[in-house]
């Protein structure tokens, strides 16, 4: 399992909120290129970025940024998200060098657009499911709607997208723990990866993610619990490691 750092972008500031509240957010960092590469020089093997501005604009804000890591670090796969809305903007992100990129809002608007840009960019189209209290909110967290986290995967599952991110917005920016029953469930519904997200605050979150891994949990996205010193990113991707090693022995 990965553990990988998570740079939100506000204001070209790297930053943290607390549940996706655009009011609570907390600056780490004034140059969000530095950030990824601190993240990368401790180990990191992929890096997650969320343009803030660009998912309640519903267009790219801070693409420069994204950018330039993507061309810092082109050996470091990197997943996009925020403000993804059009083919346009999926491929200038491919273009540019980022890996994958995360549809959220559109996927629910437009499924239909999710199968064409799979059919297009084979492999680099996520999808980002973000769950209050089971249902999917939208708009930079700013809706709720009425679909099931599970019922969409299962969609976009059909669609060819490559992997789920699953956010927990109640958890996101909290340290209040990672829901792992409701991420694993998710994970064992499917057949294509899922990527944790929200809540993460400890060593003792990474090993319970890690020891559902075999049901199809591939990573981990973690942001104020490594900004903060909760959790130390080196120590937790060793763990991972040390795990699957043992894991592949038996």
């Amino acid at each position: 399992m990965l553990i990988i750092p998570a740079i939100d972008i506000k204001d070209g500031k790297c930053v943290r909120l607390r549940q996706g509240k655009m009011d609570r957010e907390t600056v780490y960092s004034d140059d969000p290129a530095i950030m990824a590469s601190r993240w990368i020089e401790q180990g990191a093997r992929r890096i997650h970025i969320v343009d803030l501005d660009g998912a309640s604009e519903g267009r790219p804000v801070n693409a420069g940024i994204v950018h330039r890591i993507a061309e810092n670090h082109p050996q470091v796969p990197i997943q996009v998200g925020g403000g993804i809305r059009n083919e346009e903007t999926v491929n200038a992100y491919i273009q540019a060098g980022v890996q994958f990129v995360i549809i959220g809002t559109q996927a629910v608007r437009e499924p239909q657009m999710i199968g064409e840009l799979c059919a297009k960019f084979p492999g680099r189209v996520m999808v980002g499911l973000d769950a209050r209290n089971g249902k999917i909110a939208i708009q930079g967290w700013s809706e709720i709607s009425e679909h099931s986290a599970i019922d969409l995967a299962r969609n976009f599952e059909h669609a060819g997208v490559d992997s789920i991110v699953y956010t927990d917005i109640l958890r996101d920016g909290m340290l209040q723990g990672v829901n792992v029953s409701a991420t694993a469930a998710l994970a064992r519904a499917i057949h294509i990866p899922v990527i944790a997200s929200g809540g993460i605050a400890s060593l003792d979150d990474i090993r319970l993610l890690a020891e559902q891994s075999q049901a199809g949990i591939i990573g981990a996205i973690t942001g104020r619990a490594i900004y903060e010193g909760t959790l130390d990113f080196t120590v937790s991707q060793m763990l991972c490691d040390e795990l699957a090693a043992s894991s592949r022995a038996w």
